[in-house]
């Protein structure tokens, strides 16, 4: 699970930013694009191809 802790006098934007940051690195965004339809395993066989 991904965690930003807000550092003292640190803007909302900035943060989000680190966060954002963090959750690519982690590949979270990309399990979660991927999870959003089901796909066959055997589809998902073919498009790793």
């Amino acid at each position: 699970m991904a965690e930003v802790i807000v550092k003292k006098d640190e803007s909302f934007e900035s943060a989000l930013r680190r966060f954002k940051k963090k959750i690519e690195q982690e590949g979270i965004l990309k399990e979660v694009k991927e999870r959003k339809y089901y796909t066959k395993p055997r589809e998902r066989k073919k498009s790793r191809r």
